[in-house]
């Protein structure tokens, strides 16, 4: 099987609303346990839970729209640092919040389980 090539992800479809208490440094978490994504070399799938921590400035992410975002990588072909990168960019893009840290746990593939962090902050 040819390697897969990769595909963009969709942040099109991320949504914000105003951050209901601006003047409270408070810190939101998503978990997604269920992330997939492409192995680019052998065209399987990789899956990760996907854990999303942040301190919103003027914005938040809607929930909804995260969970689509998120799912536009189903079908992408991309190393996990690169995903892991990619979700913390698109984030950051989206709302500048005051601090913002995405962990992409891939579960085992070849005997190996991989952890990657990245780390925003203003």
């Amino acid at each position: 099987m040819p390697p897969q090539q990769p595909k963009p992800r969709d942040a099109s479809v991320l949504e914000t609303f105003p951050n209901p208490n601006p003047g409270r440094a408070y810190e939101i978490e998503f978990e997604c346990p269920e992330f997939t994504c492409v192995c680019p070399r052998t065209g399987q799938p990789d899956f990760a839970t996907i854990r999303i921590q942040y301190v919103p400035a003027a914005a938040c992410v809607e929930l909804k729209s995260l969970k689509l975002y998120l799912w536009s990588f189903r079908d992408v072909g991309a190393f996990h640092e690169r995903v892991t990168n990619e979700i913390c960019d698109d984030l950051v893009a989206l709302l500048a919040p005051q601090r913002l840290l995405v962990i992409g746990e891939f579960r085992v593939r070849g005997g190996i389980a991989t952890r990657v962090v990245c780390r925003h902050e203003t």
